[in-house]
């Protein structure tokens, strides 16, 4: 069987198997389609079934050459892994030769994190005398107040919305749902934002359900958001590097300072692994001793 036969397949599975996104996807097709490069620039005409572990490590010294990053050589094996585990279950191959293949070391890059008084400074730059204004107040508190991923967010339905019982229920990863609980603050920002949304001259027909909309009364992209804040970041001086999952990382960082339990951290972000969430423990104690550094008579 050709790669791009075996590549409808791999697809295919990752849809309907396990469910991932489009993007996910698309990411793990480009990581095989890297391979099927290098094979064919190396002459070497072997099919997805006559792969072996030499053919991977020479794969891997190439995109090292290249100059790619270590964290990026690193998700493209684990690509790879997934694609062979793949033939494997699907009884096209009776050993993984990527059984073996090791990742490159990596260290674990703390997430930027934004301080109560800097995300108080980017609600504060929004201008509530626009029409967009109030919209994009909702959008941040619901961000910080949920600590939603930003698809979660442009595709949150009026009918998940629990006000009464302080819940959303959201669709994250794999279209798995969770319940998330709702500060006051954020569930009245929302319901200051629905006056402007209900005035709204027309709203798309597949948009209808949808809380978060743009002037054309369509889904807002991830794209938007991507801009609303960085604009915001902006226009309130703040220096560090800001996207929309930022402000998730200082959900689930302010939410540990705290004393919150992890597990129940875990729950909230939709994380499959509480390794994942242990991250922001790791992000707590730099931040412990950069203070003991700092302030401590004996440093």
């Amino acid at each position: 069987m050709n790669w791009e036969q075996t590549i409808i397949q791999f697809r295919n599975f990752l849809k309907l198997e396990r469910s991932l996104s489009t993007n996910s996807i698309s990411a793990y097709e480009a990581d095989i389609r890297k391979l099927v490069a290098y094979l064919e620039i190396k002459n070497l005409s072997i099919s997805p079934q006559q792969i072996k572990l030499t053919n991977l490590k020479g794969f891997i010294e190439w995109i090292n050459e290249l100059g790619l990053h270590a964290r990026s050589q690193s998700r493209i094996i684990s690509g790879l892994k997934s694609f062979f585990k793949f033939l494997l279950l699907d009884n096209q191959i009776e050993t993984d030769p990527s059984g073996l293949l090791e990742s490159p070391k990596i260290g674990r890059k703390l997430p930027e994190v934004l301080s109560i008084i800097e995300i108080d400074q980017i609600i504060a730059a929004i201008d509530l005398s626009t029409p967009e204004g109030q919209r994009n107040k909702a959008i941040i508190e619901t961000l910080y107040s949920c600590g939603l991923r930003v698809s979660e967010l442009v595709n949150l339905k009026l009918t998940n919305l629990y006000f009464d019982d302080g819940f959303i229920k959201v669709v994250g990863k794999g279209s798995k749902e969770r319940l998330v609980p709702i500060g006051n603050k954020a569930i009245k920002e929302i319901q200051y934002y629905f006056q402007d949304r209900n005035s709204l001259s027309k709203i798309e027909k597949s948009s209808q359900n949808i809380v978060f909309l743009n002037r054309r009364g369509k889904i807002l992209t991830r794209v938007m958001i991507f801009t609303i804040i960085k604009r915001l970041a902006e226009k309130a001086q703040i220096k560090k590097n800001i996207s929309p999952h930022t402000l998730r990382h200082s959900f689930a960082t302010h939410l540990i300072d705290g004393g919150a339990d992890l597990r129940a951290v875990q729950e909230m972000l939709g994380h499959e692994s509480i390794i994942t969430t242990e991250i922001y423990t790791h992000l707590d104690r730099e931040y412990l001793r950069d203070a003991i550094i700092q302030f401590h008579p004996r440093s």
